[in-house]
């Protein structure tokens, strides 16, 4: 499995609010250590117009302790929960939370679907130095369901309790574990039960999401739910490895790499739509049977398929040849535009960036992620402390809190074989009538490409049809696009309203 793949699959997001009056109160932090750990929390209410309708809501930031059989603290995860006023206990709840492993619920909070975002540039250049704009966000859901976001302990503001490992966390399995008690002592403490329910993530974030399923309907002691919002996902690793022999990371990818080629005019097509759909056919047919066949193919099917990378990918039959016709992502990035000195982006490809110098195989940094995280990390800081009122000495970790990930699933089937959880979704489908499947994707996203998306969704034991895919001109975090971000909100807001 590619340590690169699994290390920095991320995501993010946008909210805060307009001032208004109101109830509000917080506590500082306590200790962490002490048996009697008192929770920090902060409360404030605010009105906004979101989906064209007025909504009076209340901001909660709020530690949620867990504690093992003994009564015991051992974690305490942040979640920030958009709640609107009156109370409705029918009214849907979506739980949110991005990937990583590592990220904070930053990018979906501030980016896409809290009541204020950031507005950074949404022609894919860099967000330069603040102060960034804090701006009401008309497309939160809040018209149509609360929002509750989390961060996973090692994210945010979240973080263990006394001498706790905070390893005990830092698994596929551990972390969706924690993630459902969260979720859980949420709906007990909030009267929520029987409220419809959804759940969402971004990029590890999807991974989250099959296994918190897995863990809320896996057994007799169900949270059954009304839909799982996928958005840039990943849930078969194997269809995305780099690794020597593994032939279907080529075949997943190859559709991105022609959306990108066409993008940065190194390709000609009348449409994304088209030219990534007849990559799709390529890609699965004369490529996949030249690259199971490996040298034993011949001479002329050679030839026709170096022909034809080329012509998808808009890089020169020389190149592709010296790469045995097996083009790396990150060789891409570099190799694309090396004729005008710029490199692409990985989490989205229309960023281009300059680096040190034109020679190498791999660019020095991804310009789609240096290119937004300074807007992203200030908002939240000045949103949560400054506005909601939310008070701590802890540092606000955006991404890169966690280390030594557990990748193995417990229980279950191929467990030492390769991280795949899409079987964890079929399982729900089959078992529960009224769960529903939107996936969310960027044409231009190397990070979660969209066709290993397909892939891994396709696969037996999946029913398909309560799948439904959307896809967006932008790439890994779509709603950094303007118009995307509109599109994305109105195609969730759809899905929640239809359940």
């Amino acid at each position: 499995m590619n340590a690169r793949i699994l290390a920095t699959l991320v995501a993010g997001a946008a909210l805060l609010a307009v001032p208004a009056h109101a109830e509000e109160k917080t506590t500082g932090d306590k200790p962490a250590a002490a048996a009697d750990y008192q929770p920090n929390s902060a409360t404030k209410r605010f009105t906004g117009t979101f989906g064209g309708r007025t909504v009076n809501y209340t901001a909660t930031v709020a530690e949620q302790v867990l504690k093992d059989d003994k009564g015991t603290p051992k974690a305490a995860i942040v979640t920030t929960a958009y709640v609107a006023e009156p109370r409705d206990p029918s009214r849907p709840v979506t739980f949110l939370f991005n990937g990583g492993p590592g990220s904070a619920s930053v990018w979906l909070q501030m980016g896409a679907f809290g009541p204020k975002r950031v507005a950074i540039p949404s022609d894919a250049r860099d967000d330069g130095a603040p102060p960034y704009p804090i701006l009401d966000n008309p497309d939160s859901l809040l018209d149509v369901t609360d929002l509750v976001f989390i961060d996973p302990v090692g994210t945010g503001w979240s973080h263990v309790i006394g001498d706790t490992d905070p390893k005990d966390y830092w698994g596929v399995s551990q972390d969706a574990k924690s993630v459902a008690q969260v979720i859980r002592q949420w709906l007990n403490e909030n009267g929520r039960w029987n409220s419809p329910k959804f759940l969402g993530g971004e990029s590890y974030g999807t991974t989250r999401s099959a296994a918190v399923v897995n863990e809320f309907e896996g057994g007799y002691n169900d949270v059954s739910l009304n839909g799982v919002i996928l958005i840039s996902t990943v849930l078969d690793f194997a269809a995305g490895a780099e690794t020597e022999g593994a032939e279907l990371g080529y075949i997943t990818t190859l559709p991105s790499f022609a959306a990108t080629a066409l993008y940065h005019g190194k390709a000609q097509a009348h449409s994304v739509e088209q030219f990534v759909e007849e990559a799709r056919q390529f890609a699965i047919g004369p490529y996949a049977a030249f690259l199971l066949k490996g040298q034993k193919a011949s001479a002329e099917e050679r030839l026709a398929v170096r022909h034809e990378l080329a012509r998808f990918t808009g890089l020169s039959e020389v190149f592709l040849e010296n790469a045995d016709l097996r083009v790396t992502s990150g060789r891409f990035y570099k190799e694309l535009l090396r004729d005008r000195g710029l490199t692409v982006g990985r989490l989205d490809s229309r960023y281009m960036g300059k680096d040190y110098d034109n020679a190498g195989e791999h660019p020095d940094n991804d310009p789609s992620f240096y290119g937004i995280d300074g807007g992203y990390t200030a908002a939240v800081n000045a949103f949560m402390r400054d506005t909601v009122g939310y008070k701590t000495d802890r540092q606000y970790i955006t991404i890169g809190g966690v280390n030594d990930w557990d990748w193995r699933l417990k229980g279950g089937r191929d467990t030492n074989a390769y991280l795949n959880v899409a079987p964890y979704l079929g399982r729900a489908l089959r078992e529960n009538s009224g769960l529903r499947i939107y996936v969310g994707q960027g044409w231009y996203d190397f990070a979660t490409p969209f066709f290993a998306a397909e892939y891994a969704l396709s696969r037996t034991g999946i029913p398909q049809d309560r799948i439904q895919f959307h896809y967006y001109d932008a790439g890994h975090m779509m709603y950094v696009r303007d118009e995307d971000r509109t599109k994305l909100s109105r195609d969730i807001r759809d899905f929640i309203r239809n359940r």
